[in-house]
């Protein structure tokens, strides 16, 4: 567990990353921009300065929700967490709750940073919306979860209002490190219900949300890759890491990392811990050692500790992406990064949600999608259908997956300028969210 002293080292770091005085990355900006005048023509972003209230602070109440998993820890190395070992240069016990602090850290290396926000083509708010949202979920603000976001918009307003009147929040984005259902809590609901209406708010239509879970029908909201526990500092680790997936021995046929499926109610999960207990795990035909293999992460064992799953997923040719409370896991993006083709049972948990990061045209080409009711209501076998797929397939699709590693992993921070040629999941989001913007802006009729 990280010390009190430890914590408060972090968020003082950033601290003084993000007030320092930006003028030599702006003039780093500048210089590069001279010698590629291309490089940052139209992705000049401006970070805008908030009070610490909407950030660092709320960093400081870390331990304050002691019903919920102590979040201190997971601070450190400014998001990444604490080292999964000491001598780990990669691997970091990563929650994704701290996508925000992570996101913010790389926004402060971005190269196209500007200090005019009149001549940004982006507007990046530095609030840690999901910190600031505990205390409407657990704490004494419950019964004014439609609050959430009131004071920022305030601020917008009342401080320098010109950056904001400019396009209406148009040109403004956020990152929001949960599912977006979290902060969807219809206005004037009582009782209350689960979550904020932060995404309800009138206010805030039109600014893009980064979130780990998008709806389906606002166009705001744009869904991005949890965060997994890999974060190479350099092109030489992360080349290594793919090349020790490439020749991982795939000795199981499929696998399921994650909890539930116990209840006798038929549903997704459940019928496939079924399949899987009864599935033969004697040498086939196939030339697997099992047929189907279970790592148990129930009540969250699984969350910070990669060593439980990742051998696993390196050790299976699928692994299953079954819905749990909402669409989408984080498993996902474990699964990639073991070189574990992913097979979904529904197309929100990924194809419809991640377009930045998996392209939706090449989502047949890397993964496998098995309808949820075929398998709990019409009985469909899930090993069945997938042994049935050749294994010249098998590896193709498994060649895409390698593929798609870099796309989906957050590189850690400073990292080699080798590294930085290969665009992570990061770059990947400014890139959408820069073409999401400029859409929008050059639809006269959206921007009132």
């Amino acid at each position: 567990m990280a010390s009190q002293s430890q914590i408060y080292i972090s968020i003082l770091t950033l601290f003084l990353l993000i007030n320092q005085t930006t003028s030599e990355q702006i003039e780093n900006s500048e210089s590069t921009e001279t010698e590629n005048e291309n490089e940052c023509e139209q992705r000049w972003i401006y970070i805008r300065k908030l009070p610490p209230r909407f950030n660092l602070d709320l960093l400081s109440n870390c331990s304050e929700y002691t019903f919920v998993d102590d979040l201190c820890p997971f601070l450190a190395n400014h998001g990444l967490g604490q080292k999964t070992h000491n001598r780990s240069h990669s691997w970091y016990r990563t929650d994704p709750s701290m996508l925000e602090l992570i996101f913010h850290r790389r926004m402060l290396e971005y190269p196209c940073l500007t200090e005019d926000p009149n001549t940004a083509d982006a507007i990046y708010l530095p609030y840690y919306a999901g910190f600031d949202a505990l205390r409407y979920f657990y704490g004494p603000d419950y019964n004014s979860s439609e609050e959430h976001g009131v004071q920022l918009f305030h601020f917008l307003q009342n401080e320098n209002p010109s950056i904001w009147n400019r396009h209406s929040g148009h040109d403004h984005f956020l990152v929001m490190a949960r599912p977006a259902w979290d902060f969807s809590q219809p206005l004037d609901t009582d009782p209350h219900l689960w979550g904020t209406s932060f995404l309800e708010l009138p206010y805030f239509f039109n600014v893009t949300a980064l979130t780990l879970e998008a709806r389906a029908w606002p166009w705001q909201e744009h869904a991005v890759p949890y965060p997994t526990s890999f974060h190479p500092p350099n092109l030489a680790l992360l080349d290594s890491w793919i090349q020790r997936v490439r020749r991982s021995k795939r000795s199981s046929l499929a696998l399921f990392a994650g909890g539930g499926g116990f209840s006798a109610t038929p549903n997704i999960r459940r019928s496939i811990r079924i399949e899987c207990e009864n599935s033969t795990e004697n040498v086939n035909s196939f030339g697997y050692e099992k047929l189907c293999d279970t790592v148990d992460c129930s009540n969250g064992v699984c969350e910070h500790d990669p060593i439980r799953f990742m051998k696993p997923m390196m050790g299976s040719n699928f692994c299953l992406q079954p819905p749990g409370d909402t669409p989408t896991r984080r498993s996902t993006f474990d699964a990639i990064l073991a070189g574990c083709i992913p097979v979904f049972f529904e197309d929100l948990s990924a194809k419809f949600q991640y377009s930045w990061h998996l392209p939706e045209n090449e989502f047949d080409g890397f993964s496998v999608t098995i309808p949820k009711e075929d398998v709990v209501f019409r009985g469909l076998k899930i090993l069945d259908v997938l042994e049935r797929i050749p294994r010249a397939r098998v590896r193709r699709m498994r060649e895409k997956v390698l593929e798609l590693i870099p796309r989906v992993v957050y590189r850690k921070h400073n990292s080699s300028p080798g590294l930085r040629t290969k665009k992570d999941a990061f770059d990947l989001t400014i890139d959408g969210t820069l073409d999401k913007i400029r859409f929008r802006l050059q639809e006269p009729d959206l921007v009132m």
